[in-house]
């Protein structure tokens, strides 16, 4: 299983860092609401649940279903993140770097798309 096999696909993500919160190591704050897959580990990833970027919804939360819209791969890093966003949101590839240059800026990143 690969991270892009998500893409097109409707996913439920847990929150655990909701828009608002602090990163408790590294302090910045999340513009976004950002969670993981319960129960998914990539064999070529951190060891860690599958980490997703919620996008499109403006309050914090604790769950989100939504569509997989694009991958962020780290070229440097072996963390992928999956783009969630509600059925019918349309975000460019310019839009997902801002949106995510909060945590991304830290890494070397690109957007994959189906």
């Amino acid at each position: 299983m690969k991270s892009t096999d998500f893409l097109n696909q409707v996913v439920s993500v847990i929150i655990d860092r909701p828009l608002g919160s602090q990163h408790p190591q590294h302090g910045f704050l999340y513009t976004i609401n950002y969670g993981y897959l319960p129960g998914v580990i990539l064999p070529d990833g951190d060891g860690e649940p599958l980490d997703a970027y919620v996008l499109g919804v403006e309050t914090p939360v604790t769950q989100f279903t939504g569509r997989c819209i694009a991958v962020i791969q780290r070229t440097d890093d072996c963390d992928d993140k999956l783009v969630i966003a509600p059925e019918g949101a349309a975000y460019t590839d310019e839009d997902i770097v801002a949106l995510t240059a909060f945590q991304e800026q830290f890494f070397d990143s690109r957007v994959l798309r189906g």
